[in-house]
């Protein structure tokens, strides 16, 4: 295993309410591998990885994660925020006080990187769902993102354009040795990673194999309907 990106201990996290989300949660993703997580709706996926990007506050355990960490939403009209696709990476560059010729190569890196470096003065309102997830992606290349956390990222694509954002962020991983979390519903996705969590209601019950637990996943989801 090679060094660690992510590294959470024994997190636990409860709402205002007092309703526990995380419970006792430890888990482990070396740099450069692609990893999924699963659960039925409700059991705490999307508060796991806003715990991670520092979106929200453990009340236990520890979070190590490599920085900078990026985030992709799983509507990326909730992030997209230039009239412009060039504009909208360089805009996440703008606290690290580059020169200009620094952020236009980081900008046009990060777009070649998810092959849309001929978009880059197209306006973001005339983009595909999936073109904008992806210059969702590049703005978190842009700023060399030792993490990328996605949220359901694929659940407002046509199934084209599912597999070729979840085939092109495995690309990226293994090319730019970063890690990856991502959040999904759809089995098929489980085909690109490299291994997988299982949340329960908070709680981390299974890790590992892709296929064992798209299997287990399928019984969950068969007993709840």
């Amino acid at each position: 295993m090679g060094q660690l990106a992510i590294k959470v201990r024994e997190l636990n996290f409860h709402w205002p309410s007092g309703e526990t989300a995380i419970r006792s949660c430890s888990l482990e993703i070396p740099r450069g591998e692609f990893w999924m997580l699963l659960g039925i709706n409700g059991s705490g996926k999307s508060t796991l990885l806003r715990l991670l990007a520092g979106l929200l506050a453990p009340h236990s355990g520890e979070i190590g994660i490599l920085h900078p960490v990026g985030f992709v939403f799983q509507n990326p009209d909730h992030q997209l925020v230039m009239p412009s696709v060039g504009a909208d990476v360089a805009f996440g560059l703008v606290e690290e006080k580059l020169s200009p010729a620094t952020i236009k190569k980081r900008v046009e890196e990060a777009l070649s990187a998810v092959n849309l470096l001929s978009l880059q003065r197209r306006p973001i309102y005339a983009l595909s769902g999936g073109q904008k997830q992806r210059v969702a992606i590049a703005g978190a290349l842009a700023r060399h993102c030792s993490v990328l956390l996605l949220d359901e990222p694929t659940a407002l694509l046509d199934p084209d354009s599912q597999v070729e954002l979840v085939s092109s962020v495995r690309s990226l991983v293994k090319s730019r040795g970063i890690a990856a979390l991502w959040v999904t519903h759809r089995l098929d996705e489980l085909n690109y990673c490299d291994g997988a969590f299982l949340l329960e209601k908070g709680a981390l019950v299974d890790q590992g194999d892709p296929q064992r637990l798209k299997k287990r996943l399928m019984n969950l989801e068969g007993n709840k309907s």
